[in-house]
Parts: C-alpha cells; structure tokens; sequence
C-alpha cells in the first residue's frame, strides 16, 4: 500500500530509520531523513506503530547523499550510507547524549571530537551467510536483506576491506561447485596484517573431492582455510596443510605508544574491526588513563590483550581479565612475544562473585572496561571497594552505557569526557569512550 501524500519526516531511530507521525500514528521510514517530506510505501502495519519505505524524496535534506554501494537498497549490512558522514556521527554523538540524559542524567564535562578515519574498506572481521536459494538457482554469500529473512545477493560490499570483498563471487561460485553448497551456512572472516582466514561452517561431513576444490581456492588466493563442523572447537585448518603462520595485527607507535606492538590472533577470536580506528581508540585511551609508573592498573574484558598491552608500557603493572580461556592464553602469548614482563592475565566471568578471585584481592589505582553489548554492570556493582582515580569505559551500546554510567554516578563518579568512536561507518552501531573520575 502507498501513501503519496508529502509526508514529514522529523527525527531519527537509533538505527537510522526517519519518524514520521501519520493521522497520529508513529511510522518508521527506511532511507528517509530529518526534515526531509517523503512519499512511502507501507511495508508492515502493527497495532502501535507502522513500517514503510520512502519510495520519492520531495523534499532532500542537505545531509542527504548518494550511497556507494549498488546494493545498499537491499542489503542490511549498513543503514545509513543514505546520510552524510559527518552527520552520520553528529546522529551517534546526539543519541548517546540522549541516552545519558535520560537514563542516567547526566551528561559529560567535555564532549571529545570524534574518532574518525576512511569511511570504506575498513571492516577486517565479517561473518558472510552462505545460501542455496532454489528460486534464483544461485548460492548467495554475504549479508541478511534488510528485512532480515533473506540473505542478499551480492557481487561485492564497499564496507569490507577489498580482500574479503572482492571474493563474494568467487565464493558464490567455488560453492555452488560444491557437493555441499546446501550444508555451508556461513563463512567466518578474520583478517590480519599479512594474511586473510577464512572459516567453512559446514553441517555435514565433506567429500574428499569438495576439501580438494577448497584447498586449491586456498591456494589460489594466497589464504588460509579452516572448516568448522561443529562449535568453535572443531575449527581446523586445510590449508596451508603444514602449520599455517599466526594471524596477527599490529599497533604503531602514537602518542603514549612509543614503540609498535605485534598482536597474534586466532581465526574465530573477537577483535575490533576497524583496524585503523582501533590503532587510535587504543592511543586515546592511554591519553584519558594517564598511566605513570606507579600505576597498577585493571582491564577488565581484556581479549587478547589490545589495551593491556599498551598500557603496560607506561605503568607499573597491569591485571587483564577475561571469560575466554582461549583468549587470555593468547594474551600472554602476546606479552611474552612483544617482551612485555609487567602483566598477568587470568580467565574470569565477570557476572558471577569476583571476591574470592585472587586478582581481586590487589590494589588497583585505574581501571579500564570494554564490555560486550550488555555492559558491565554486574562488576560495576562490585568495584565500589577499589579506590579508583580514573575509569575508562569503551562501549558498543549507548544504551547499556548509560545505565552503567548511571551506577558510577551513585557511587561518586563524574562523567569528565566521552567521546564518539567511527568504529562503524555507514552502520546504525557505535563505539563510544568514556572518562569518569572521583
């Protein structure tokens, strides 16, 4: 159903979809923005709120522009090329000032200028669906629609680094001549400095001959195959078919970093996506730490060592906690191959009792926290006893951060600084840091 009468669009979702208010009902509008009058196509009714889609711009907003992606109109990887760059991060900056203000109330001291670098080619992890539609009689490889229910159909993808995009349709094709094009859901990409990983999820055993084309694609492309026929446990690797090279990513020398660092990683291991603006969320954290030599500090959901690792080089020690096991195994791993002697690591769930852990039992004087998307206010509630100077808190949620933020609050800490991180171009996700002292 169409409704062509102009219609008004006044504000922005949290994930990019324009608001418009129609004969007192709330619609969300995709590819539609702020100020702009559209026509739309409705594409779901509910009793509360509607779904529609602008399908003319009468009306352009100046912060709208022309997607790069030709399937940006189909594909759900990003949602908001539609909008400009700068005002894709004035949106970000402004919902996470919202979020602030009304779940905690409170806002920053100073709001930091955004962490930015090239909008393109920048995404190093991935994780690509794989499907045999019969309709179309084509295997399809790369993201969900923007409905959600079906997987695109791809040639490419601007957000991907050109290694991994420019092998969507060698994908497409090497599976579709697979015996099992119908039991390969989904490929894992991890990409280090040097070398592209690519990780087969596949739900039955292969045919010797289906591993031998795989192989020979791995060779082909100069990269390292793993298949995956069961949890992350069962990743092994293909090819190359003697011990392949370790992943690895590094950190150059900016501001409080003063010599590089070589981080080694595994195929199915979580790091951030963006390399170059990890490089400068790391060096900006060090700044808003202000680690010296008497420091001890805490990095609580430590990974592989990412932030540990730095500041360990300006402080007088640093614990790094982490639930992976795997994880922090790679995390020593890491100190001991960049010499880094000051550091311990252990292996915690940080939702359960911490008290009794022998890492709690220390001193701390700063702490730094890069949670999942559901925060960290389990250990939040459990830190009131260390007498912390400075807090650095790097998020993926706005939502979750503001209710942890409100939880530093009562216990008497001040919102100093907070900042947007450009982790995601083009996508509705944000990364934000934050800066809180008593």
């Amino acid at each position: 159903m169409k409704n062509l009468a102009p219609i008004l669009i006044t504000r922005l979702t949290h994930e990019g979809r324009g608001i418009a208010h129609i004969d007192g009902k709330t619609t969300f509008v995709e590819n539609a923005l702020p100020g702009e009058t559209v026509s739309i196509a409705y594409l779901r009714k509910h009793r509360q709120y509607d779904e529609a889609q602008a399908i003319e711009i009468l009306n352009p907003s100046l912060d709208r522009t022309i997607p790069l992606c030709p399937h940006y109109s189909i594909c759900g990887g990003c949602r908001l090329q539609h909008l400009n760059t700068d005002a894709q991060l004035q949106h970000k900056e402004n919902a996470l000032l919202a979020q602030l203000a009304h779940t905690a109330g409170i806002k920053p001291k100073i709001l930091l200028p955004p962490l930015r670098a090239t909008s393109w080619g920048y995404r190093r992890r991935a994780r690509l669906g794989v499907k045999y539609v019969t309709k179309k009689q084509a295997v399809l490889v790369g993201f969900r629609e923007k409905n959600g229910r079906y997987l695109a159909q791809l040639q490419g993808c601007e957000t991907l680094d050109s290694k991994v995009a420019q092998l969507i349709s060698p994908l497409q094709r090497l599976i579709s001549s697979l015996k099992a094009y119908q039991v390969i859901p989904q490929i894992e990409v991890a990409l280090g400095d040097e070398t592209l990983a690519l990780v087969f999820r596949h739900l039955s055993a292969l045919a010797t001959e289906d591993e031998t084309q795989l192989k020979c694609f791995a060779k082909d492309y100069q990269l390292q195959l793993y298949l995956q026929p069961g949890n992350e446990s069962t990743i092994h690797c293909i090819w190359p078919e003697i011990t392949p090279p370790p992943l690895s990513y590094r950190l150059h020398p900016n501001g409080l970093l003063t010599r590089p660092l070589e981080l080694f990683f595994e195929p199915a291991d979580f790091i951030q996506i963006n390399a170059a603006i990890n490089q400068s969320m790391v060096s900006c954290a060090m700044t808003l730490l202000a680690a010296n030599c008497r420091d001890q500090l805490l990095d609580l959901f430590c990974g592989l060592g990412n932030f540990s690792l730095p500041l360990a080089t300006q402080c007088q020690s640093v614990i790094g906690v982490e639930g992976s096991p795997g994880l922090v195994a790679r995390a020593r791993k890491n100190a001991m191959h960049n010499g880094i002697t000051n550091t311990q690591f252990y292996s915690t769930d940080l939702t359960a009792p911490i008290q009794d852990n022998a890492w709690a039992q220390h001193t701390f004087s700063k702490l730094l926290l890069d949670p999942p998307r559901s925060g960290a206010l389990d250990i939040i509630q459990k830190i009131s006893s260390w007498a912390l100077e400075r807090i650095v808190y790097v998020s993926c949620n706005p939502a979750t951060l503001a209710r942890d933020a409100g939880e530093l609050a009562k216990q008497g800490y001040s919102l100093e600084q907070a900042g947007i991180i450009d982790m995601f171009p083009h996508t509705h996700h944000s990364e934000i840091i934050c800066l809180f002292t008593k």
